[in-house]
């Protein structure tokens, strides 16, 4: 996918992205409290999870957190993301679903905590989303998730829905990229790929 062109986002549009992500986290933190889910010590990282990331104004307030790092420090994270990429291609020729770090992860911590992208802040817990033509979508949860709440009646277990939260950040996608998100190419991207294609650009 190019990526061309001008950027449409104010301060206050990214403002309100970052408000959207701290509900996401608040949401999330109480269903996985509900559930007694704890990612500490955990066997499987979900940094592991191959994820594709769908928005342009998450790819650009990604890039914004990566500018703000020392030049040294994101180039590293550049290069990184050079060689998970490579390593995500080879995968694929493989006919293999990666299984590969995600290039921000620095012994279990995020590198860009405050900037992490949606996907990586709800990823665990039970989680319903309700599609624009009515039909309903579940997760249900991470392997950990699931062996917490084993012992619960269905109608018990805590979940998350991800409905609202997934609405807003349409919103302000239309909000950053007006009316050039009529023609741009669609955003199916890893976080690598962001990292390696560069701040996202519109025409």
């Amino acid at each position: 996918m190019k990526k061309k062109a001008k950027r449409t986002a104010t301060v206050g549009t990214f403002g309100k992205l970052a408000t959207l992500y701290k509900n996401m986290a608040d949401a999330y933190s109480k269903t996985a409290a509900q559930a007694g889910l704890s990612c500490a010590d955990c066997a499987d990282n979900c940094c592991y999870s191959y994820f594709q990331h769908h928005t342009y104004i998450e790819w650009a307030y990604m890039w914004k957190g990566l500018n703000a790092l020392p030049a040294e420090k994101r180039e590293y994270f550049i290069q990184r993301a050079e060689d998970v990429v490579k390593q995500y291609n080879d995968a694929l020729a493989q006919n293999e679903r990666p299984h590969v770090m995600c290039p921000l992860n620095e012994e279990g911590l995020c590198g860009l905590y405050e900037h992490r992208l949606m996907i990586c802040r709800m990823h665990g817990t039970k989680n319903l989303m309700i599609l624009p033509n009515g039909e309903q979508r579940y997760f249900q949860g991470c392997y950990r998730f699931r062996e917490q709440v084993e012992d619960m009646e269905e109608f018990m277990i805590p979940m998350l829905n991800r409905t609202p939260f997934y609405q807003e950040l349409a919103q302000l996608e239309m909000k950053y990229a007006g009316s050039a998100l009529k023609t741009a190419p669609r955003v199916n991207l890893t976080l690598a790929e962001m990292i390696v294609q560069g701040p996202p650009e519109l025409i």
